[in-house]
C-alpha cells in the first residue's frame, strides 16, 4: 500500500510540474489552430488554386488485378493529401515567421552596463575602474 501511495505522490508530483501542463495547453492550443490553418487550406487556398489546374487528385486510382473484389490504390488521395499538408506546413512557417519578427520588434534588449572594475597592469588585482592607484601593490596607475 506505501508504494501505491508513493507513486501517486509522483504522478501528481510529475502531472503538477510546469511543463507538463504547458505541454497540455499546446496541446489544445494547437487543436483548435488546426481547425483555422485546415479552413484556411480547404476553403481559401485550395480554390484559388484550383483555377491553375487543381489540388484535388483523389480520383487517380489503379485497379490491382481484375473483378469487382480486387484492391484498388487510390495514390489521387495521398497525392492531395501530401498537397495539403505542404500548404499548411507553409502557412504555419509563414505564421511562425511573422510571430519571431513581431516579437523581436518588441523585445527590449538590455545593453551591458558599464564595467566597474579593471585589473591592475602591474599586480593584475581587481580595482576601481577610477582608480589612480592599486590598493593591493601600491602603483601608480595611468588615466585610462
Amino acid at each position: 500500500m506505501n508504494k501505491g501511495k508513493g507513486f501517486l505522490n509522483e504522478f501528481k508530483k510529475f502531472i503538477m510540474r510546469g511543463n507538463v501542463i504547458d505541454m497540455a495547453v499546446g496541446v489544445i492550443v494547437g487543436g483548435a489552430f488546426t481547425s483555422i490553418v485546415t479552413s484556411l487550406n480547404q476553403d481559401i487556398l485550395t480554390p484559388i488554386l484550383g483555377i491553375f489546374g487543381g489540388t484535388d487528385f483523389s480520383s487517380l486510382k489503379v485497379k490491382l488485378g481484375s473483378g469487382e473484389a480486387a484492391p484498388v490504390l487510390a495514390y489521387g488521395n495521398f497525392i492531395t493529401a501530401v498537397i495539403n499538408f505542404l500548404i499548411t506546413a507553409f502557412v504555419i512557417f509563414c505564421l511562425i515567421k511573422v510571430i519571431n519578427t513581431v516579437s523581436e520588434k518588441f523585445s527590449h534588449k538590455e545593453e551591458p552596463a558599464a564595467p566597474t572594475t579593471r585589473k591592475c597592469p602591474y599586480c593584475k588585482s581587481e580595482i576601481a575602474v577610477d582608480a589612480t592607484r592599486c590598493p593591493h601593490c601600491t602603483s601608480q596607475l595611468d588615466a585610462e
